[in-house]
């Protein structure tokens, strides 16, 4: 019987050592930095506010639920579009309501309230990015059915839009409608405390089978003599260009973004695009070299829209995600997921296909994180996908990265004033007062770390366990340890560690804090002196 004993006691320590290294492994696959975002599309209501919710009060408390819900799910940003059709979800000098804000354009909500503003607020406190998504080149959403102000652009310089495919357009060859888009992107990156500009896929409208894109007049006035296509892309550098320098003149910490369809050219078209079929592609339909502005440094991220499946017979996910991350020339790439698309056939009422899409793309260190469309797929678990995200793929929080061609200076360490263990009605939780010092950078949030050992502190490629946002109202930081016996199930002592991260995601070194140990005893956490 000992002996039997003495064998199973032994199988049972290796079953142990094996758990631990299980769950060490496991918790140490999750990046530490990682941009996890959803789109939040206005246009046509489809995911804010919800149609015909023109109340500002209920508007609000519409976002904060979405929000809330995004954020649960282990999001980090947010990139709503404030501008879907040369209208505006704020009070602009340039452009009027939005009629998918107020029901008719012009209007202002009522009761009065700016929601720009208000969304930018309410993502920071939760220690969330803000990227607003403006649409370049869109006027009219539906020419004789869109709701229309007598102020709008359209209506003030008619000869600078073009109508193609029921929408109306600006016509990316003349430079003053160029100059009107940069002059109401600077006037929003001035005024707001946004983290990024995001433009989206649509410069060139997409082709329509059999018909051509209206630009003969402005391509015989402009042309210069380069061919067509020659010419309608330089259109689109131009405005890029020129995006790019007013937004860094106005904020050189203001991130910008562009979120282009999935395929920048063909194999077939070009050696250097990737091996796929696309009937269109960026370059060649949308007039859009992504390639080159990334090149040049003009946008700093980029989101490629990979809406597709692994094994599409023309643009399989794999093929796309393995070329991305060879194309993005040193600026940040986070892949666009098609969520929206859970349940349209038999591929995507699989329930391992988001989850197969963000462990290929973890696997490339030049692509940094995910983005979603659109927001509302989070109201409900299709797929399961809401709760897989939470409970295993977002299970620990993770820093966006840094831009250091943007911003390399860390800002400096937290001050402790102390820690202290308190009861609750259900669980006990860790109290850490901090000290409102001042500081040089614009400081967003404290990232909390649990270390074993003081021999193993380097927290360089460690995720944290606990992201709290910044406020200058309150300088506690509340976290309940019980959590962190998931990290490792038999440990029951931490060395607690505390940083600062600024506006720019950089990270300050650590702030170490005293051990702290669960008491068998006493049934709770204690501060070890």
């Amino acid at each position: 019987m000992l002996q039997l004993y003495n064998i199973s006691m032994r199988y049972l320590f290796y079953f142990l050592l094996i758990a631990v290294s299980f769950c060490n492994y496991s918790y140490g696959q999750y990046p530490k930095y990682e941009f996890r975002a959803a789109w939040i599309a206005t246009v046509d209501n489809i995911d804010w506010p919800s149609k015909g919710n023109y109340n500002a009060l209920n508007q609000k408390a519409e976002f904060i639920r979405l929000l809330d819900t995004l954020q649960s799910k282990g999001m980090n940003a947010v990139i709503v579009q404030i501008r879907p059709a040369s209208d505006a979800f704020y009070p602009s000098p340039y452009e009027p309501w939005s009629e998918w804000l107020t029901g008719k354009q012009g209007h202002p909500p009522f009761p009065y309230y700016d929601p720009l503003q208000f969304m930018v607020e309410e993502t920071h406190k939760r220690g969330m990015e803000f990227h607003a998504w403006c649409n370049p080149y869109r006027a009219e959403f539906q020419i004789g059915k869109s709701s229309i102000a007598a102020t709008h652009i359209t209506k003030v310089h008619p000869n600078w839009f073009l109508a193609y495919g029921g929408k109306r357009y600006y016509d990316p060859g003349n430079k003053q409608g160029q100059d009107f888009v940069v002059k109401v992107i600077r006037d929003i990156v001035r005024r707001y405390d946004i983290d990024a500009l995001h433009f989206d896929d649509y410069f060139y409208p997409y082709r329509i089978p059999g018909k051509e894109f209206p630009d003969d007049k402005s391509f015989a006035q402009y042309n210069k003599g380069m061919s067509r296509d020659d010419w309608r892309r330089s259109n689109v550098d131009s405005i890029i260009s020129k995006l790019s320098r007013a937004i860094k003149e106005e904020k050189p910490e203001c991130k910008f973004g562009i979120s282009p369809f999935g395929v920048w050219r063909n194999k077939v078209q070009d050696s250097l695009g990737s091996d796929t079929r696309a009937g269109q592609t960026n370059y060649d339909d949308l007039y859009a070299d992504i390639l080159l502005w990334l090149k040049n440094g003009e946008i700093d991220y980029v989101v490629p829209q990979l809406y597709w499946e692994h094994g599409h017979k023309a643009a399989p996910y794999e093929v796309l995600v393995d070329w991305w991350s060879k194309n993005c020339f040193g600026r940040q790439c986070f892949i666009g997921l098609g969520i929206y698309k859970a349940g349209s056939n038999t591929r995507w009422r699989d329930k391992n296909i988001i989850p197969q899409q963000i462990t290929d793309s973890r696997k490339y260190p030049t692509i940094q994180g995910q983005v979603y469309f659109s927001a509302k797929a989070f109201l409900g678990n299709i797929n399961g996908w809401s709760d897989s995200l939470k409970e295993h793929y977002y299970k620990y929080p993770a820093l966006i990265p840094p831009m250091h061609w943007i911003d390399s200076t860390q800002p400096t360490p937290p001050i402790v004033a102390g820690i202290f263990s308190e009861k609750t009605d259900n669980f006990s939780q860790i109290r850490i007062a901090l000290i409102n010092a001042e500081h040089d950078k614009t400081i967003r949030k404290f990232a909390l770390y649990a270390i074993s050992s003081l021999d193993s502190i380097e927290i360089h490629n460690l995720p944290p366990d606990f992201i709290f946002p910044y406020s200058a109202d309150t300088m506690n930081v509340n976290f309940n340890p019980q959590r962190l016996i998931h990290k490792n199930p038999l440990q029951k002592e931490f060395y607690i560690g505390i940083t600062t991260i600024d506006k720019a995601n950089m990270e300050s070194e650590l702030s170490m804090l005293q051990k702290i140990r669960w008491s068998d005893s006493k049934k709770d956490w204690e501060i070890v002196e």
